[in-house]
């Protein structure tokens, strides 16, 4: 199993707006493979003393953290898709509802798995 996970600050007006092109991207990645897609908006995430979620984005004020994760059968599935995707014509992204410079992302390989 191949996780990519990602966190994203969004305005809280854009709620919806984030939320439509997720949905957009998120039936591409399953298309190409995924198992499963979470998106998580963001519900109690305190700040915390030294670091936190959202001073990883460097959220603003009026900014909510996204929590979002797309799981793979394999690594190796992940980059297939991601290689076909790009190559591809992909959703509008001229109209971001976030600014993607502050989205913080990576690929995890599991190291255990419970209650699956």
């Amino acid at each position: 199993m191949y996780i990519q996970g990602f966190l994203i600050p969004v305005p809280a007006e854009k709620e919806s707006d984030y939320l439509a092109l997720a949905k957009s991207f998120d039936s591409i990645f399953m298309d190409h493979g995924a198992i499963e897609v979470v998106e998580a908006w963001e519900d109690d995430v305190p700040d915390g003393k030294v670091t936190d979620f959202r001073r990883a984005v460097a959220a603003q004020p009026g900014e909510k953290v996204v929590f979002s994760w797309v799981i793979w059968p394999d690594k190796e599935t992940a980059k297939a898709a991601e290689d076909s995707i790009m190559a591809a014509d992909t959703p509008d992204m001229s109209e971001m509802p976030f600014d993607g410079k502050r989205l913080v992302h990576g690929g995890f390989r599991s190291i255990l798995e419970l209650g699956r």
